[in-house]
């Protein structure tokens, strides 16, 4: 009975609580139309954490790759055709709302969308780390 009584007044006192502070990501909320992305440039911190919400309001599936130029044209040369959610890469279907979050270095990056014409066509934007 005692540890027990023990052990509640440490977790009324926030003994038990976490010794680092918890970090909370900014969320950049994205809509895809007509094959577009709602925004063109991305502002971030150097180091900053965001969270990504992609909605698809098209009738087909688009995706969401974030990366610097090498990565966009691997993506554009590219055949995965599905990207299994990872950070910076996912695969937005059809009618759906999905998320990635991802940190960002001291570069700037690039966004875009490499399904078969859709890079070329525009469906791409700029991360401007600063």
């Amino acid at each position: 009975m005692r540890r027990r009584l023990f052990a509640v007044a440490l977790v009324a006192l926030g003994a038990c609580a976490p010794a680092s502070a918890s970090t909370s990501a900014r969320t950049v909320a994205i809509g895809i139309h007509y094959s577009a992305f709602s925004l063109d440039t991305i502002d971030v911190e150097p180091g900053e954490t965001v969270r990504f919400v992609v909605t698809n309001t098209d009738p087909i599936d688009h995706e969401f790759i974030i990366g610097n130029q090498a990565v966009q044209v691997a993506h554009e040369l590219g055949t995965e055709a599905f990207h299994p959610p990872r950070p910076g890469e996912i695969t937005v279907p059809a009618g759906q709302t999905v998320s990635t979050t991802f940190t960002f270095g001291e570069r700037d990056l690039l966004f875009g969308c490499h399904l078969p014409g859709h890079y070329v066509y525009g469906m791409r934007g700029t991360i401007e780390v600063a």
